[in-house]
């Protein structure tokens, strides 16, 4: 989106993007080889214990003989874009410009295809390195209907999943997120805006509000990203293009009353409710 060509100044582009003018000129170090070995186990570790915070991933870690400290945990776990999932009251305030919408969901009966979608993005370990994953999920059907693999977590990639899966499916009434800054900045809340679709956002750490976009990342993660070893981030496309075309056209699911993901998206109502 910047344009290292064009006459308006790179700071005054950055500006006008609502991003860090750092961040267009930073050139990302690569990260060391023993932070990537505990970046993956601590994936694991959160997948298996999600309430686990710094403290406990570091104990976690120092029983199977890795010294590390608790605030280097810390500093993985943003890098990772992971935190403890509990309830707790909220007590950060949301970046300069980003508005926080409610939890709308609660006590909500989904019905429908395209009654809410949910968006989410978490982290893809590599044989060298790694990357973001980001989903637009289908609450009803659990279908995935649009994603994208990135290796920054920036706006700009969110934006265009979100892009996407309007362009190929419509538009849900509502829209659910967490409160983080790619979802809360403008770019992003006013691209569902401009549509008139309804703005969802989880309450800060509570993994419970965005269920099903938890369960589509262990599964994502156990079948295929922890038996792959990624070489490049094309290979990691690939793989994970060919698992979700899997996870929606073949993939039974319980909750579905073993029909797939496309079964509950694309039937039309009047069958659906005389089955």
């Amino acid at each position: 989106m910047i344009d290292r060509t064009h006459d308006l100044p790179i700071g005054k582009q950055a500006e006008s993007l609502n991003i860090s003018r750092g961040s267009v000129y930073y050139l990302p170090r690569p990260v060391p080889k023993t932070d990537l070995a505990i970046m993956h186990r601590l994936d694991r570790l959160h997948l298996e214990y999600p309430f686990a915070g710094s403290r406990m991933l570091r104990g976690l870690l120092a029983a199977e003989g890795c010294k590390i400290g608790r605030r280097h945990v810390r500093t993985l776990m943003r890098r990772m874009g992971i935190e403890a999932l509990y309830r707790r009251p909220r007590t950060t305030t949301p970046e300069p410009g980003h508005k926080i919408y409610p939890y709308l969901l609660r006590g909500i009966e989904i019905v429908r295809p395209n009654q809410v979608w949910a968006m989410d993005i978490t982290y893809i370990p590599m044989a060298r390195g790694f990357v973001y994953l980001a989903v637009v999920l289908d609450w009803f059907s659990r279908r995935v209907l649009s994603w994208r693999l990135s290796t920054t977590m920036e706006a700009e990639f969110c934006v265009a999943t979100l892009e996407d899966a309007l362009a190929r499916h419509g538009k849900p009434d509502i829209f659910n997120t967490d409160q983080g800054s790619q979802f809360t900045g403008a770019a992003f809340t006013g691209a569902l805006a401009d549509r008139g679709i309804t703005i969802s956002m989880d309450g800060k750490g509570a993994w419970r509000d965005n269920v099903f976009v938890e369960r589509l990342w262990r599964s994502i993660k156990y079948e295929e990203v922890y038996l792959r070893a990624y070489e490049s981030v094309g290979e990691a496309r690939g793989s994970i293009g060919r698992y979700l075309d899997f996870y929606n056209a073949k993939r039974p699911h319980q909750s579905l009353d073993g029909a797939t993901p496309d079964q509950a998206y694309f039937t039309e109502l009047p069958l659906r409710a005389a089955a």
